[in-house]
């Protein structure tokens, strides 16, 4: 991810903030059209799910050049998710309900160049979470206490 990509990420994820709450319906409502055995995961009120959603994109997005205070919190969602029974296919799915989302949020502001860009977000965000969920299910993860000690 180049820093014009981290731009354009930024500038049109500025413009999507203004109908968050239409956004973040669109998302679930192609998430679930998509793959609607994913709707049995999430428990709960669908609205503070949608803010939920929101608010960390909005971090995630603003911290695009903080490694260092994006990582971490990508990974800790990641580990979360892992626990929810989120599988490594299901990023592709919320992948394509979130470019999905935000062409339909931005219209024409969402050209090739900008859906490059969220692509290339989209690829770091799922690979670290699924990395960190990976080290959660593996035997490594969870020390294992040797009955000889």
């Amino acid at each position: 991810m180049n820093a014009r990509q981290v731009q354009l990420v930024q500038h049109s994820f500025a413009q999507v903030q203004p109908i968050a709450e239409v956004a973040s319906d669109l998302f679930y409502a192609r998430l679930f059209e998509l793959d609607p055995a994913l709707k049995p995961l999430f428990r709960g009120n669908m609205q503070a799910q949608g803010h939920k959603l929101m608010m960390m994109l909005g971090v995630a997005v603003a911290n695009l050049n903080k490694p260092e205070v994006v990582m971490p919190a990508l990974q800790r969602l990641g580990e979360r998710h892992a626990g929810y029974g989120v599988t490594e296919a299901h990023y592709v799915t919320v992948g394509e309900a979130l470019l999905w989302t935000l062409e339909q949020g931005l219209g024409e502001a969402f050209t090739a160049e900008v859906r490059l860009a969220w692509e290339a977000v989209y690829l770091l965000v799922a690979e670290t979470m699924q990395q960190a969920a990976r080290r959660m299910t593996t035997p490594e993860a969870s020390p294992v206490r040797s009955s000889l000690t």
